[in-house]
């Protein structure tokens, strides 16, 4: 118990060669499926990138003059058929028209190219950040050696662009704290993963930054409008109880959450006991972060609380979300190599980073859901974090 305690045997010699085996895997892993693709699709027959077909098809219907059309589950199933062909099952669009104006231009590429372009840029800003946020202690190594890269960049997802944009907030959240209320504002168009910031902001009166991301959020949300008509949100928000539907009914299979509520599900519970529970935890994780920002001394120590907190406050948040551990995983990492690493704090970062290449196949082979407890036990290490380094 000791060894895990202390996490001794987490050495820097150690962490770099373990690094190098699993970004060597995630390199094999790629090329594989790069070798064995044809035609823009795997050796299951399925589009590369997956969700990404979605955003692509949104794209092309958007640049075709049909952008609320986006959001008709019907045509825009129909339009991915047509381009994409047949496929194990639709891939929905419940992103609001924030969204769309990033995706806009993606279907000026053929999809490959846009994926790849789409990676490379999302991927970029992400690695970018993190290595900011961590003052240049993260390598690139540790960066593609982290599992929720490889799942992120497999589904063609959006984790990277979400954590780009709240790393690049907690960096600078400090110094420059407008522009980094721009960049949080900026997770308007992932409205579930941008809930708790603005409470721990507001309780940590960090005033100007909150104002920012309000500003922010209003404005993009304006220019969708501006872009593609109030019909888009009409269309957007008329998706809602399709998307419920598709949570409670396990359209989306609980094995590839991380979520309290999808850890009930896997584990046999009903619908009202899953909301029940995640309800709870939710409320209980948002209660005990207000409490610690109220005693947090920086901005930084806000938005590593919240990032943690996040991970652990929507019940539809699936495995690649989790690349958004990255920031508090990082908070941790920078205060301990800072000033030496408190109990259990090595043992909770390495469960963390494992988690993501995990998660899903536990889950499914073995109904073990297992990432609620490690979200819930990177956060405590957060909060105690914060408290031993903030004024009383």
């Amino acid at each position: 118990m000791d060894a895990l305690r202390r996490g001794d045997f987490l050495d820097g010699d150690r962490v770099r060669a373990w690094l190098r085996i699993a970004a060597g895997v995630t390199a094999a892993a790629v090329a594989v499926a790069l070798a064995t693709s044809h035609d823009g699709r795997d050796a299951s027959g399925k589009p590369l990138g997956t969700d990404f077909v979605s955003f692509w098809t949104a794209s092309r219907m958007a640049l075709a003059g049909a952008a609320p059309q986006v959001w008709d589950i019907a045509r825009h199933g129909a339009a991915e058929a047509e381009i994409f062909g047949p496929s194990d099952g639709y891939v929905a669009f419940f992103y609001p028209p924030i969204f769309l104006l990033i995706c806009w231009p993606l279907a000026l590429l053929p999809p490959v190219t846009a994926l790849a372009a789409w990676l490379t840029v999302t991927g970029g800003a992400a690695l970018a950040a993190l290595r900011a946020w961590s003052g240049r202690r993260l390598g690139t190594l540790a960066f593609f050696a982290f599992p929720a890269v490889f799942v992120t960049a497999g589904h063609g997802q959006t984790a990277f662009l979400t954590t780009a944009l709240f790393a690049g907030g907690a960096t600078l959240i400090d110094r420059r704290p407008v522009l980094a209320g721009m960049l949080f504002g900026g997770l308007a168009f992932k409205p579930h993963l941008a809930i708790v910031l603005p409470v721990l902001l507001l309780a940590g009166r960090q005033w100007r930054c909150l104002g920012a991301m309000v500003a922010t959020g209003a404005g993009l949300a304006a220019l969708s409008v501006a872009a593609f008509g109030i019909e888009a949100w009409a269309g957007f928000l008329a998706t809602a109880e399709v998307a419920r539907a598709t949570l409670e009914e396990g359209l989306v299979d609980p094995a590839k959450m991380v979520s309290v509520f999808a850890a009930v599900k896997l584990l046999g519970g009903t619908t009202k006991l899953a909301f029940a529970l995640h309800g709870g935890v939710a409320v209980a994780v948002l209660a005990v972060a207000v409490w610690v920002v109220r005693t947090a001394a920086s901005g930084a120590a806000i938005a590593a609380l919240a990032a943690a907190a996040t991970v652990l406050a929507s019940p539809f948040l699936l495995d690649y979300d989790l690349m958004l551990s990255a920031v508090p995983m990082i908070f941790l990492l920078r205060e301990g190599l800072a000033g030496g690493f408190r109990d259990y704090e090595k043992i909770g970062l390495l469960a963390a980073f494992v988690l993501p290449g995990v998660a899903r196949g536990l889950a499914s082979a073995a109904s073990l859901p297992l990432a609620p407890a490690v979200s819930l036990g990177l956060f405590a290490l957060v909060v105690g974090r914060v408290r031993a380094t903030s004024p009383r």
